[in-house]
Formats: C-alpha cells, sequence, structure tokens
C-alpha cells in the first residue's frame, strides 16, 4: 500500500513539476525571441559553401510571416477543421528528425479565431558543413543519439553542396531562397474508420513571397494509418508520389479499419523546389527537404447494424457427421451413440448510442482455429496458405481475433479530443500502451489473450488487461552470420502468432546498453515456422555496422515469444497515466504508473514501476523511470530495482547542446518483455557539444560504467547449448568500472573536415585487482571527392603505457557514394593492429537508405497483381525488398561483410563465447563468429502482370559455410490463368549449428484459373517439394543423420454450368521419404480424392452428395466417407435436411482394426441476418464508386431550346402510347417463353441464389 501511495505521489509531483517546467521554457523561449537575429549576416564570400538549412532557418519567422499572410485566408476553414480533431500545434519532427532544422517552421494553430502567427520549429542553424560526432558513445534507447543531436546544429554529412546554376535562382549573390510545403485537409478531417471514407488534401509549394513555384515538382507523402488513393507518380520510390504541377497538388487519403490519430507527412526534394533536377544533383550533403505534417483522425464506425451466421442443429448417429470436423468423424468415443448437436457461429457489429459494438462467437472451435491449429491473431503467412495463388487480389482483415470461442469489443471516441479511444473487448490484443517512449525497464511487448481495456477521463488515461493464455515465455537472442537464416531458435512448437522480432544494435565490446532497436513484421520482414521454430529474413542480417567515423557496431537479433505447452498461467497489468496536455500526450509529456503481474504453477512475476517524459522546448526532453521486479520459481526468489535519468537540450544557447543520463539496473531486477539490458550494470554521464563561429565545434563527454553481479556460464558441451533452459545459467562474478573523458574539436577547412580527439579510459577490476589507464589521440579527416562520393578516415592510436584491449590501435577508412536520391552505399574497412584483439579487420560493403516512412502503403500497391494476388501475400512470396533502382520497376541489392579472426572477448560484462542462443537476458556473452558474407538481390515489378525476384547469399568462415537462395516469379499467363513460382535454399545460421545439418530447400509452384468473364469454371493447382522441412538442432543431439524429403501436390477444381447443377473435385497425394540412420530408411505416400454436387432441382429443394476417400498403401491405411441429403427451404434463411452418411477405416497397418458408422440423420440450419426486430438488417449503402471522368458537351441553342420544352417526366400526357404498347407485348412474350421451358413442379427460379436462401 505504501508503494501505491508513493507511485500515486510520483504522478501528482510529475504533474506539477512539468507544469513548473512549461512555463518556464516558454518564458525562455520568449526572450530568446525577442533577442534573436532577424537578418542575415553580410559580407560573406560569394565563393562560401551555404547551407541551405541555416540561412532557411535564421529568415524562418520574415519568411512565414509573409507566406501564412497569402494563405491565411485559404486556410482558415481547414485550419478549424483541425480543431476538432483536438490538433491546436502541429508539432514539430520528432527530436532527432533529419532536417528538422530547415524551412519547416511550425505554424501556431492554436486557435482557429486568430491571426496566424509563427513560431520557430528549432533554434537557428549554424553555418557548418562538418561530420557528425559519432564517438561519444553514449548510448540511449528512447532519446536521440548525439549523432541525431548533431543534425539539430548543422549537417553531419561533409561534402559541400554542388554547384547550383545562378540563372536558375531568383536570389542574392550570398542568400539561397527559402521554400515552403504546406498539406491541409479541405475535407472533413474526422471520418470513419471503415476503410471506404476518405480524405481529401490539397498542397501547395510557395517561394518566400507567398508564389507559387513556377514548375512541377514530385512530392512523397507517407502516413501513419490508411491507405492512398490513386495511381502512384513514382512507383519506384518508397512512399506515395504525386506531382505537384505548378506548385500545387491534391491527394486523397482512404481510412483503415483502426480508430486512431493519423500523422501524415509530405516532402519534396529542395532541389526540384528550385527546378534542379534531383538525379543530377545527387550528393552525400543534400540540402534538407521541404516537408510539413498535418494530422486527421479515423473516428470509431458508428455503423448500421449487420449481424451474420449460421445455426446449426444435426440429430444422428455418433461418428457420422461427414459435414463436421474431419476429427470428429468415425471417431470411435462416439461410435454408437446417437448424437444431438447444436451449434452457431455469429458475428455481429453495429452501434449502441455512441459505442461501437463488434461481436463473434462459435460453439464448435475457436474463431482463429483452421485445419493447421490454433493461432493467435490469425494472420497467415504466405507458407500458410493452401495454394500459393488463389488467382484474385482481395485481401482478407480478421476483425474478432480470438484463440477461443468468443470475441466481443466495445469502442468510442475518447471524450478528450485527440486522445486514444475508450474501449472494453475480450479476445487476442497486443500491449502497445504498456510500452511507451519513457518506459523501459518496465515495458511489455507481448501478444495476448483475454480481457483489455482503455478510458480516458480529462488528463487521466486508464489500461487495464488480463490474459489467461500464458505459456512459458522464451527470450532468446542470436548473433546473426551476414544472411538471412535460417536462425533456430532454442524451442520448438512455438505458439503462433505470440512471437516479437527485434534487431538491436550496441556498441562492440560494450554490451548492456542497446543503441537502437528495430521492431520486424511477420510477412513483411520474416517468416517463421512454429513447428521447428526457424526464422528466416527478408534481407541479411549483418553481424556488424561501422558509423560513418568508425565506431563499430554490432547486431543482434532478438526474440520473444511463448512455447506451446498444456501449462498455463495468467497475467493482470494496469497503467494509470497522467496526460500533461489533455489528447496530446506527444506534445505535453506525461507520467504514468505500471503494475504488472504473472502467475504460472511454480512460477511468479511481478514488475511496478513510475515513469515520466516532458519535452523540453522544441528540441530537448526529460525523461525518468523507476521499476522494481520479483521473480520467485520452485521456492527461489529475486527482487531488485531499475532506475533511468535522461536529460537533453540546448544549454543557454542553441549552439550549445547537452545530454545527462543516469541508467542503473541490480543484479536481482528482471524483465525479458523488453529493451535488452544487463542486470547489474550502471552507466551515467554527461556530454556537451557546442558550436564556435561557424567552422569550428567543441566536444565534451564524461562516461562511466560499472559492471557488477554474475555474467553467463561457458556452455562447451552440446546438450547445454542446444538445450539452455529459459534462463541463462549463472557464472563467475564481475565487479570492474570504466571511466572515460573524452574531449574534442572540429574544424571545417573549405569543404574538407578535420577533427581531434583525446580520449583517456581508466578500467578497474575490482575481482582481480587490477586496474589499467589508458589515452588515446584520435584523428579524423573527412574529403569529398566528388558531389557523391566522399572518403573518411580516422585512427585510433594508443599514447600511453596501458593499453587497452578493447580498444586497440585501429584504423578506418570508408567511401560514400550516394547512388541515387536517399540511397548511399558505403565501403568500410578497419585494420587493427594491437595484439590479442579480436576481430582483427572488418571490411564492410552495404546498402544504406534513409527511410522516413511510416506506413506500408507502398507494400499493397507495388507487389500486388490484379485479379492475381494482395499485396503483403505478393511480397511474401516474392521476397520484394531491394532497394537500388537500376531502371524503372527494376531494384538491386548489394552487400559484402569480411571478419578475420572471431571476436569472443573478455568484455566488462563477461567472457563471450560460441553459441546458437542466448536465452533470458544473457546476451552480452554473445560474440561475433568470423567469416566472408556477400549478397546479391534483384527484382522486377514494372509490368502490371509479371514480377519476379532473385537473391543469393553466402556465408564462408572457418566454421562452416552457409548459403541462401531465393528466386521467384508470379504473372498473369493469361486474362483467366495466373501463376507463382518460388524456390529457395538455405542452411542454418546460427553459431555451432552452421554445416551440421543439411540444407532445408522448398519449391513451389501454383496455378489458378479464374474467368473475369465467366464464372462457370475454376480450378486450382499447387505442387511443392521439400526437402528436409523438419530438421532442427535436436536431431544433433542423438547424434542421427535424419533427412528427409516429400513431394506434395494438390488438385481441385469447381464446375458450374447452370444455376442449378454444381460439381466439385479435389485429387490431392503427398509422397515422403526419411533416412533415420545410414541402414535405415523409409517411404510414405498418401492420397485423397474428393467428389461432390449438388442439384437444384426446384425453387425450395436441392439434393447433394460427396464421397471422399483416403488411402495410405504403406501402412495399409484406407477410409472412405460419403454422405447425401436431401434440403428444402421453409424460408430462404431456414433449411431442413435429411440424409444418410456412412463412412469406413481399415487401419490394419498401425494395429487399429476396422471401423465404421452410419445412419440416417436429421439437420436443420438457420441463415442469421435479423435478430430483435429488425436488429441485423442492414439499410442500403452504395459504397462511393470512382467516378468517370466528366466530358463537357456544349449543347447548340436548338438542342437547348428542345431540353427546355420537354415536359417533366411525371407528365403523363408525354407517355408515347406506340412505344408503350411495344413494351408491354414483349413482355407478355418472354414470359410465355419462360413458364412453357420449366415443369409444373419446378417453379421459376429467381435470378439472385440469396432470394434461395443459397
Amino acid at each position: 500500500m505504501k508503494t501505491f501511495l508513493a507511485m500515486i505521489g510520483w504522478l501528482m509531483v510529475s504533474a506539477l513539476a512539468a507544469d513548473v517546467v512549461s512555463v518556464a521554457i516558454a518564458q525562455t523561449a520568449d526572450e530568446g525571441a525577442d533577442d534573436a537575429p532577424t537578418s542575415q549576416p553580410e559580407g560573406e564570400d560569394a565563393a562560401t559553401v551555404i547551407n541551405l538549412a541555416s540561412v532557411v532557418a535564421e529568415n524562418s519567422a520574415q519568411v512565414l510571416d509573409q507566406a501564412e499572410a497569402a494563405r491565411a485566408t485559404t486556410e482558415a476553414a481547414a485550419l478549424s477543421d483541425l480543431e476538432a480533431v483536438g490538433v491546436s500545434d502541429l508539432s514539430p519532427p520528432a527530436v532527432g528528425d533529419r532536417g528538422a532544422a530547415a524551412s519547416l517552421s511550425a505554424v501556431d494553430r492554436s486557435s482557429s479565431n486568430q491571426p496566424l502567427s509563427v513560431s520557430a520549429a528549432s533554434e537557428p542553424s549554424v553555418v557548418l558543413v562538418v561530420p557528425a560526432d559519432g564517438q561519444f558513445g553514449i548510448a540511449t534507447t528512447n532519446l536521440s543519439e548525439l549523432a541525431d543531436l548533431d543534425d539539430r546544429i548543422a549537417q553531419s554529412n561533409p561534402q559541400p553542396l554542388p554547384e547550383i546554376p545562378e540563372d536558375a535562382l531568383e536570389t542574392d549573390a550570398d542568400v539561397l531562397p527559402t521554400f515552403r510545403l504546406s498539406l491541409v485537409p479541405v475535407t472533413e478531417p474526422v471520418v470513419p474508420a471503415n476503410r471506404r471514407s476518405i480524405i481529401e488534401f490539397e498542397g501547395r509549394i510557395t517561394d518566400a513571397d507567398g508564389t507559387l513555384v513556377p514548375h512541377d515538382v514530385v512530392v512523397t507523402l507517407t502516413t501513419g494509418a490508411g491507405e492512398f488513393q490513386g495511381a502512384d507518380y513514382d512507383a519506384d520510390t518508397a512512399g506515395f508520389q504525386v506531382l505537384a504541377r505548378q506548385g500545387q497538388f491534391a491527394a486523397t487519403l482512404r481510412s483503415s479499419l483502426e480508430a486512431q490519430q493519423v500523422r501524415i507527412r509530405a516532402a519534396a526534394s529542395a532541389y526540384a523546389a528550385q527546378g534542379i533536377d534531383e538525379q543530377e544533383a545527387v550528393t552525400l550533403d543534400p540540402l534538407p527537404p521541404l516537408e510539413t505534417f498535418t494530422q486527421v483522425e479515423f473516428a470509431t464506425n458508428l455503423r448500421p447494424t449487420l449481424v451474420s451466421g449460421v445455426v446449426d442443429l444435426r440429430i444422428g448417429p455418433g461418428g457420422t457427421n461427414f459435414w463436421g470436423s474431419y476429427a470428429d468423424f468415425l471417431d470411435p468415443d462416439d461410435i454408437g451413440d446417437t448424437e444431438f448437436d447444436l451449434g452457431a457461429a455469429l458475428f455481429a457489429t453495429g452501434s449502441l448510442g455512441e459505442w461501437q459494438f463488434t461481436g463473434a462467437l462459435n460453439t464448435r472451435r475457436a474463431l482463429n482455429e483452421t485445419c493447421d491449429g490454433n493461432r493467435l491473431f490469425r494472420n497467415d503467412q504466405f507458407c500458410d496458405n493452401t495454394y500459393p495463388v488463389y488467382g484474385d487480389s482481395s485481401q482478407n482483415d480478421y476483425l474478432t481475433p480470438s484463440i477461443d470461442s468468443f470475441f466481443i469489443r466495445f469502442q468510442r471516441d475518447a471524450e478528450v479530443a485527440g486522445g486514444e479511444a475508450d474501449y472494453f473487448m475480450w479476445g487476442d490484443y497486443e500491449t502497445l500502451e504498456f510500452a511507451r517512449s519513457s518506459q523501459e525497464f518496465t515495458a511489455i511487448t507481448r501478444q495476448l489473450h483475454g480481457f483489455k481495456g482503455n478510458y480516458t477521463l480529462g488528463n487521466f488515461q486508464l489500461t487495464a488487461m488480463y490474459a489467461n493464455n500464458l505459456r512459458p515465455f522464451q527470450r532468446d537472442t542470436i548473433a546473426p552470420d551476414g544472411t538471412s537464416g535460417f536462425y533456430f531458435l532454442s524451442r520448438r512448437v512455438i505458439l503462433p502468432g505470440s512471437e516479437n522480432v527485434f534487431i538491436e544494435t550496441e556498441e562492440l565490446n560494450r554490451p548492456g546498453t542497446v543503441i537502437e532497436r528495430r521492431q520486424l513484421n511477420r510477412v513483411s520482414d520474416y517468416e517463421i515456422d512454429y513447428d521447428r521454430g526457424s526464422l528466416l529474413f527478408r534481407q541479411p542480417v549483418y553481424r556488424t555496422r561501422i558509423d560513418p567515423l568508425g565506431k563499430t557496431l554490432v547486431n543482434r537479433i532478438v526474440v520473444t515469444y511463448q512455447v506451446d505447452t498444456a501449462d498455463g498461467g495468467d497475467l493482470y497489468a494496469g497503467r494509470l497515466q497522467y496526460n500533461f496536455k489533455a489528447g496530446q500526450p506527444d506534445v505535453g509529456g506525461w507520467a504514468g504508473i505500471t503494475l504488472i503481474s504473472e502467475a504460472q504453477g511454480d512460477q511468479d512475476f511481478s514488475l511496478y514501476g513510475a515513469d515520466v517524459q516532458i519535452p523540453l522546448g522544441a528540441t530537448g526532453s526529460l525523461t525518468g523511470e523507476y521499476a522494481h521486479s520479483y521473480f520467485e520459481r520452485f521456492g527461489e526468489s529475486a527482487d531488485g530495482n531499475a532506475y533511468r535519468l535522461e536529460a537533453q537540450g540546448p544549454l543557454f544557447t542553441p549552439t550549445v547542446q547537452g545530454l545527462a543520463y543516469l541508467r542503473s539496473a541490480d543484479e536481482g531486477f528482471s524483465n525479458t518483455a523488453t529493451t535488452s539490458f544487463r542486470p547489474g550494470q550502471t552507466r551515467w554521464g554527461a556530454a556537451v557539444n557546442a558550436a564556435v563561429g561557424q567552422t569550428t565545434r567543441l566536444n565534451f563527454q564524461f562516461d562511466q560504467e560499472i559492471n557488477r553481479g554474475v555474467a553467463p556460464e561457458v556452455l562447451i558441451e552440446e546438450v547445454d547449448l542446444f538445450n539452455p533452459g529459459q534462463f541463462a545459467e549463472p557464472g563467475e562474478r564481475v565487479d570492474n568500472t570504466l571511466t572515460t573523458y573524452r574531449a574534442g574539436v572540429r574544424q571545417s577547412l573549405g569543404s574538407v573536415n578535420v577533427g581531434l580527439d583525446y580520449v583517456n579510459r581508466d578500467r578497474t577490476d575490482r575481482l582481480g585487482d587490477t586496474s589499467a589507464n589508458s589515452q588515446q589521440f584520435v584523428p579524423q579527416l573527412a574529403v569529398p571527392i566528388t558531389g557523391d562520393l566522399s572518403f573518411r578516415a580516422q585512427s585510433e592510436i594508443n599514447v600511453g603505457d596501458d593499453d587497452d584491449l578493447a580498444y586497440p590501435d585501429r584504423t578506418t577508412l570508408a567511401l560514400d557514394w550516394a547512388v541515387q536520391p536517399g540511397v548511399t552505399m558505403r565501403l568500410s574497412q578497419q585494420f587493427i593492429s594491437s595484439s590479442g584483439a579480436d576481430p582483427r579487420n572488418i571490411t564492410s560493403l552495404d546498402t544504406l537508405v534513409d527511410y522516413e516512412l511510416g506506413d506500408n502503403t507502398s507494400l499493397r500497391s507495388r507487389y500486388s497483381l490484379i485479379g492475381g494476388y494482395g499485396g503483403l501475400i505478393g511480397q511474401a512470396a516474392l521476397g520484394l525488398n531491394h532497394r537500388i533502382i537500376l531502371a524503372p520497376g527494376l531494384r538491386a541489392t548489394l552487400g559484402v561483410e569480411h571478419v578475420i579472426n572471431d571476436a569472443f572477448n573478455n568484455t566488462g560484462a563477461g567472457e563471450q563465447f560460441e553459441q546458437p542462443f542466448a536465452v533470458g537476458l544473457g546476451g552480452t556473452s554473445l560474440g561475433i563468429l568470423g567469416g566472408t558474407s556477400y549478397s546479391v538481390g534483384l527484382e522486377y515489378t514494372n509490368n502490371p502482370d509479371f514480377q519476379a525476384s532473385a537473391r543469393v547469399e553466402h556465408r564462408d568462415s572457418s566454421s562452416g559455410s552457409n548459403t541462401v537462395f531465393t528466386a521467384a516469379a508470379a504473372g498473369k499467363v493469361t486474362n483467366a490463368l495466373t501463376t507463382l513460382f518460388r524456390f529457395q535454399t538455405a542452411n542454418f545460421a546460427n553459431q555451432t549449428i552452421t554445416g551440421e545439418l543439411g540444407n532445408s530447400t522448398d519449391l513451389k509452384l501454383g496455378m489458378a484459373y479464374r474467368n473475369p468473364i465467366s464464372d462457370q469454371w475454376n480450378a486450382l493447382m499447387s505442387y511443392e517439394y521439400r526437402r528436409n522441412p523438419a530438421t532442427s538442432p535436436d536431431s544433433l543431439l542423438i547424434d542421427s543423420g535424419i533427412g528427409s524429403s516429400d513431394h506434395t501436390l494438390s488438385l481441385e477444381a469447381i464446375y458450374a454450368p447452370s444455376w442449378q447443377w454444381e460439381f466439385y473435385g479435389k485429387y490431392a497425394f503427398r509422397i515422403s521419404d526419411a533416412t533415420l540412420a545410414d541402414d535405415f530408411e523409409f517411404s510414405n505416400s498418401i492420397h485423397l480424392m474428393q467428389f461432390r454436387t449438388s442439384y437444384q432441382f426446384a425453387y425450395r429443394w436441392d439434393v447433394l452428395g460427396e464421397v471422399r476417400y483416403i488411402t495410405q498403401p504403406e501402412a495399409s491405411f484406407n477410409e472412405v466417407g460419403t454422405s447425401i441429403e436431401l434440403g428444402y427451404y421453409l424460408t430462404p434463411d431456414l433449411r431442413l435436411g435429411v440424409g444418410y452418411s456412412f463412412g469406413s477405416v481399415d487401419n490394419d497397418g498401425f494395429g487399429g482394426g476396422y471401423r465404421s458408422a452410419s445412419g440416417p440423420y436429421f439437420g436443420v440450419q438457420l441463415k442469421v441476418n435479423e435478430l430483435l426486430n429488425g436488429f441485423g438488417i442492414q439499410p442500403d449503402v452504395v459504397p462511393p464508386q470512382q467516378e468517370e471522368s466528366l466530358v463537357d458537351t456544349a449543347l447548340t441553342p436548338e438542342e437547348a431550346e428542345a431540353v427546355d420544352g420537354a415536359a417533366p417526366a411525371d407528365d403523363v400526357s408525354f407517355i408515347n402510347p406506340a412505344a408503350t404498347a411495344e413494351v408491354v407485348a414483349a413482355l407478355v412474350d418472354a414470359a410465355s417463353d419462360f413458364a412453357a421451358a420449366f415443369s409444373p413442379i419446378a417453379a421459376v427460379p429467381p435470378e439472385s441464389s440469396s432470394d434461395r436462401g443459397i
């Protein structure tokens, strides 16, 4: 109780502090605005390199006042609409966003009734073209690194700008022009989240005087949700492109199904705004893009009520339900009984007052269950589809995901404008509300099932959840080998849909603090085999990464998931958050408290804590967090605390930026569902980066890292490596400190940038009673060779008597080549000369892309075949994700990584060793395996009827090799025939596994016949060859050379020659071969044959029958099932059926003998589309359709007069008697011919099958 009261106190104190800080910041900003310079300094040399970002920022107040005055009238209505969304301040980009200091001063839109005013989005930039420092080594998770901090002060690239032709610009000799990009919704900015409603936008590109630019400019649009409509002007470029003709453009955004606030970004090239071809201005030091942001809302869809489903009653002998589940047919436990089976499958959605209701119920199975099993969220992968291609480009959305038989959700828009939706639900859900940017130690990222609710009341937001599906929770960290896989997890039989996959980056030999964490998405980024626990990525995952100035970073694959076992447990969690600015926590900040409790048999876990995040002006922020955990397992327990405090922002002047931080986690603290950290590590320090004049920068840093606790035990035996358990085994204790002092200077000498740092490191090991004090000088050089090619060099030279093995003498050389706008190829080489330091050398060639996207709009448009397959499935099938544009629709990727010697070093966190995966929080013990990796990929998508992709990857080292090869092609052979081919083969990429198992190979071929003109005949075909589809590290433990292969073919077709007849047939077989040892092999085959026909012989009568035969000759297994049924429709929604079923199983091969069951049955099927006196009947709602282009045709005066003199339509005198007689006679003749075509028994069938209840 005391803890809870203390946390409530934390919340109140945080709220008070935030208000005080906000007032102080506002006053400081006002004073700074009064003293800010309003004119450009004179005396600039015409030959001096001009930084457009700084020039624009310094003149932003004057320029935007003029621009806004010209546009205030046209934007007033749109801005008042934005206020309805809860947008009173269109905030600048997040801290660290590149280009935030450009001409993107945000417009103050706090009130539509006041004149528009201008406030700077960030402080004026200094004209300094020097490289970003990148050497502070301060690794934070939720705050920007200092490399991004430098971007707010000056450009981070060293090259001069390409020369701009003077006649292309209307500017003085020393000042480049400023431009403004705007984007505002011109229709209602709040629309229902129904994937049908649209919002129209208009945008403008103007110069400093508010005049539209006189040429065409391509604008890139990205959105956090929804999908832009229309044709993408440049499909090869990420995002959605529109053409701004003469400075004006328009776009249409279609809503998604999820109610949320949506941020839209518009960006355009600064070169294109000046009329310069961007392809000719490719440079590593590009001008910051023009960009702007706007916000709209997809509101809760209060739609008309809709109910759909079926209620089914069957009475008959047990084990004879041929039309039910295959597992229940001929079940020995049911044979001989009389079965009374009542089942229902229902779906309903609609509005109850201001609440939207969505629900589903299935009494016979789980809502997510398919023939392949049950999974969280039921998000199908390409590898899970029965047929590779279905001949249509439809898209499935599962609105009621639940691993049990019930789903319900009530949702409404928050009463606070801009707030997150209020909802209460039961079903599958994610834990986004428990992973805010202010949370690290208290955050959890899980996929769960149960109850969840969220409610906003004023400034308070309360979230609660309960999960009843807990299984053993596993966390694996894997060191990549430079290829895309296969990467094995430590456990088999993963609970489908429960995984979360991340790529984390940390500094080499400094484990414990993550610099970058990126979450990956199933289908678009990877595919997973849940049965054997393996991952295959869409792109290679390299071992290392070298930043622009030589800091070596290492990548880690982090996967959390649940193991699908019978063990169960419960989770309870709650979070109370106070938003300092109601409805806009990202603008005003927040404080929150979190409580989590898990109970799982012999294992209990609890976590509680508090966190706060407060913006400090436009570029700064303050983040604080406290967490406490308690863990008990098999009678043993551990608990501990964790703290985090981080602050960054300008110090006294915008040209001086500061950062201070403290991070500490006790040895007993635990949380495996968040960002990686090391228990027992404390890290604190501060840094200052200051610009002195326009060509000089100084930086100072202090950092101290303290490691205590127990390192993971070094494992040697295979049984320990391949079955490591849930948590890392404790090894030797560590107790050491590393203190770093760093001071440096950067100087711009024309277009060349030089720098020199002095670094002092003091390392103390208290267990070994040893210490060392090392000193380094780090000279740096950056020389532009051409506008798109630059050379960088850095040398780390130890000059003291003591050497630090973690920081040996090292020389780094790098070449950066701007291949095209936003795409850079980097070739880098590191030479390490000190003895005893690994790796010795690192060579890398990689393709870097400047991603500033927040949507997957391009996936659905670029990777779809109209009438062939949908976007995400198409991307999954073809593996499309390449970067370098070679030609329209032709893209490529190239990468090389060469690491000499393995790198398993002794670090402050303990000893590193070779292992296939590290479990729990033991990722600090992972090292690097040396070798060479390269990859080449190519894709083609320019033909609307054909797409193809291929990629080859190879890794070679002393520990083995791994080759990954994938190739795929898909297209429309004819208008009715779609085909898809995919081949992939790979070995296993984990350390200690590579080369020990055979390659896993998969080949798929699919064809679909779907005639868009006639639907009488449809057919599907699938063929798949698999080699070693189930091998895993477990086979290495029994020293068995298990190998297997299988061929699977499936054909099915449906033929409907008329409205009365329908024929369906299917044939499938699988042939398998397996080798369990050198002297033991076996093969097996299984066949399935199925035929069904139905005949509608009268308006209310139908008859249908089906026969199914399954045989497995090698096992002497044969199964036959058949059923025939006569049905009668009492109403279009109610059908009575009587039939006879028969089935038998001959299972001599497995000793099961023979069994059979048969007998008559009676059934009633009710199609549900109405409840409670009209509830469920949807009124006629015609979705908006794309209109044909209008053609303006002018009438001649005679035609106009004739139209004006025409009689009104309701004037009976205008009816032509002769024409009326002809129509009546034609109708009589048609009715006579129609009636004579049928017997008196068969009434005339209606045109719509729904009228017959089918």
